[in-house]
Formats: structure tokens, sequence, C-alpha cells
């Protein structure tokens, strides 16, 4: 009888090992195939901050961008990021200077901006400050007039009476056929042209999810053989970062930041955002996280206008989770107006009033192992008792740690820990006091207050 009993029991822990083992086996083959990307190692510590040339000064020119790189090398700033340098479209052009984005000629620069000499020595300016530099590549569409048009009329998409076609409500650009192989041959030999001769580190490709993903496995692998490179995809689909980017947007998270300060969501959705990340892109993806970029700023309004109050809380929440941090020209100056795009419309600099705020943040991602790109550590989401209006997580890899707790919303709140999930003594990154957390720690935040604490391992201190 006992044996029979003894049997049955085993039987059962058998059937259950078996259940889970097979739960878990199920659940790694749910998790998508590792990117086959190389990333660059300068690239797993970087910080993006974008240019937007035209309003940076009130010259508008390369040279005016050079006279700042101290100023952004100091800020912790790795990868410059350029809008499109290249000559704007006349024909339909939009406003008085017509958009970035409508190019008349591949192979030439805005003379708005300087000249190709000029290009080459800010190239050479950015580099000897330590740092790399990206141009904006705008391979979808071109300008009415641009001169592929007169010299090759094939490479563009058609209606059914032979006209170009707009791109979407673009009424200032044409959109060009990637079923034509010599296009494609064509924008693959330009980009060589520039990364070759220019000594750039990479590009932002707009729109590129608009473009067949073959093409820019193509891309990549022709540049990688030039030289290693960076790519940074104006997109948020997964698939693309398989063989051909090393990042690309996180518009999801942006979308999610934005509807919890219009109180239409709730902390939550940061969480389950990101577990749906882990889930959905091929591992060691880099995610581009972002509080402003040309675009929002200029169509949407200001991270103020959108954000209000929490605008540098969703900056501390870009900063410490995966993966890169994007800083829009201006931000670090809590620049609070909508540029004109189509027009000649400088920032105001002022004090540069959140400097010291940004050079935290961005001191922390150097410091830290936690919180690299792509290679850091998962986010681990603490349990506590107010989940809906405070997101807390804690980020560790290889001994370093990272914690993070912020208020989402207007109201004066309350949390305590649950677990001992990030039980240690750290220090708080914003006024240097040291802290011991654990379970029952409690926290009084006041509204959109945010609190973040490092803890060094001792091997790397």
């Amino acid at each position: 009888m006992i044996y029979g009993f003894l049997f049955l029991l085993v039987l059962a822990w058998i059937v259950y090992a078996c259940s889970t083992g097979e739960k878990k086996v199920q659940q790694i083959v749910n998790r998508p195939a590792p990117s086959e990307v190389k990333h660059l190692d300068w690239t797993r510590q970087a910080v993006i901050y974008e240019i937007n040339v035209r309003q940076f000064s009130k010259e508008g020119t390369f040279k005016a961008v050079e006279k700042e790189l101290p100023r952004l090398k100091q800020l912790g700033v790795d990868l410059l990021w350029l809008m499109p340098v290249n000559p704007i479209g006349i024909k339909n052009h939009k406003g008085k200077l017509g958009s970035y984005y409508s190019v008349r000629d591949y192979r030439a620069i805005n003379p708005e901006f300087g000249n190709m000499d000029d290009f080459k020595h800010l190239v050479d300016a950015v580099h000897q400050q330590g740092m790399k530099v990206i141009i904006d590549w705008v391979p979808n569409h071109t300008s009415w007039d641009n001169v592929l048009t007169k010299t090759h009329p094939d490479y563009y998409m058609r209606d059914s009476l032979g006209h170009f076609v707009s791109a979407f409500d673009w009424t200032d650009v044409i959109r060009l056929d990637y079923r034509n192989p010599a296009l494609r041959r064509y924008m693959i030999e330009t980009m060589a042209w520039w990364y070759k001769n220019t000594g750039i580190d990479g590009f932002r490709c707009d729109v590129a999810h608009m473009i067949p993903v073959d093409f820019w496995n193509e891309c990549r692998a022709a540049l990688d053989s030039i030289r290693p490179i960076f790519m940074l995809a104006e997109a948020d689909q997964p698939f693309l970062h398989k063989k051909a980017f090393d990042a690309s947007y996180d518009w999801k998270f942006f979308n999610i930041m934005n509807e919890i300060a219009k109180g239409k969501m709730n902390a939550r959705e940061v969480e389950n955002h990101f577990n749906w990340v882990d889930t959905t892109y091929p591992g060691d993806s880099y995610l581009m996280q972002f509080t402003s970029n040309h675009d929002e700023n200029s169509w949407n309004g200001t991270e103020y206008e959108r954000m209000g109050n929490g605008a540098k809380t969703f900056a501390v929440l870009c900063g410490t989770l995966p993966d890169m941090l994007l800083i829009y020209n201006g931000q670090e100056s809590a620049f609070n107006r909508r540029l004109q795009f189509f027009e000649k419309d400088s920032i105001s600099w002022g004090t540069y009033a959140l400097t010291d705020f940004y050079k935290t943040l961005i001191n922390l991602k150097k410091e830290n192992r936690a919180l690299w790109n792509g290679n850091g550590g998962r986010p681990e989401w603490l349990d506590h008792s107010n989940d809906t209006t405070v997101v807390a997580y804690l980020r560790q890899k290889e001994g370093d740690k990272v914690v993070v707790i912020a208020n989402l919303s207007p109201r004066t709140v309350e949390t305590v820990l649950k677990d001992k999930q990030a039980e240690d003594n750290y220090t708080n990154v914003f006024t240097g006091e040291k802290a011991t957390l654990g379970k029952g720690t409690q926290f009084a935040l006041k509204p959109w207050e945010y609190l973040v604490f490092k803890h060094k391992s001792q091997e790397t201190k």
C-alpha cells in the first residue's frame, strides 16, 4: 500500500516537473531570436543628441554647430544626429525655406549650412571631441525637382496616368520605387559615398519601415564592409532589428507617457509595455527613448505642452529604462516653444537650466552597467502598494544597481515596498544622500516626484 502511494507521489512529481519544464522551454522558444546586428562597443553607453542645424543657432550653419561641440561634450553626449544636410527642393516647397526632408540632390550639401568642406570640418571636429556623428538620410522620397527626376525618372513611382506620386499627404515630395534594382544600387552607392568620403559614423534613416527590409539588409552589409557602422531607424518595427538596424524609436512608450500625463493611462502601462518589448523585439535590440524630437516639437507640442509638470519625470524614465536616451537640441535649456519647421526660427538658449539634470542622468548611464544599451539589466518591477500611480523598478548588472521610484501623477501619494527584491545600500543620484532600501521601505512622493538610487559594485568602484 505504502509503495503504491510512493509510486503515485513520485509519478505526480515527475508529471509536475515535466509540465513546468515544458512551460519554461516554451517561454524560451517564444522569445525572439537575438539580433544579428553587431553593435559597436562605443554604442553601449551612447546618448544621442539631435541637432536641427537651421534652428540650432542664429547663423544656422555647420560652423556655428562646431562652436558648441565643447559644451555638448561636457553635457556627456556621445553621438550627434544632424537633420538632413542635403539641398532642399524648391518646386512645391512649403513655407519660405522648405522641409529638410524634401531632398533636391543626394550628393550635395544644403548651401544654407555651408559647403562640403565645412561639413567635413565639422565631422573632424566632432571626432576630435571624442564624439560620433550620423546624418539624417531620406531614402523614401525626394523633392519634385530632385536631379533624379531628370536623369532617372524610372526611379519613381507613378500613378495610372504616369504622373509622379506624392508621399502620403506630403505634397512637397514624391515617392521612390524600390522595385527598381537600379534605384537600390544608386541609393546604396550614394550612402557608401558619404560614409567613405566624409567620415560620418552612420545614418538615421527616415521612415525606414516604408522601404523593403531586404533593401536595408543589403544596405547594412554593404556599409559594414567599408567599416562597421551605426544605423538608427525612424520606425518601431521589430523586424528591422534582425539584420539591419542597431536602434529604432520606441514610439509606443512615448505615446504611453503622453497618455499617462493626460490621466488617460496609469503607471501599470509602463511595466506592461516593457514586458511586451521583451517578448517582441530581438534580443540586444536598442530602443531609443525620448520626450521630444523635431517632429514632436513642431507638430504635437513641446514636452511641457504634452507632459506638463511631468516632463522631467518622464525624462528620468527615458534615461533609466531600455535603451538609448535622445536629447533634442534645446531640452538642456528647458526650451519651451514649438520651432517652426519651414521657416528660420532659432532656439532661445537662455541659461541652460537643465544642463545639470541631463548631465546627472547621462553620467549615471555611463558609469552604471545596469543601464547600458542592449546588454544592461532588464527592468525588474518592484512589488509595492501603489502600482497604479507609482512606477518602481530595479535594473542590475554584475553588481551594479539602479532603482527608480516615480510618482506619475499630479497628486501627493505614498507607497511601500512589499519585498526584499531591491534590498541594499544606495546613493540618491540627484541629492547624494545615502539610503537603505528593502521590504517595508516607505515613500511619500510629491506630485511627479522621482527618486533615483544607485549602487556600484565593489569590483568596479
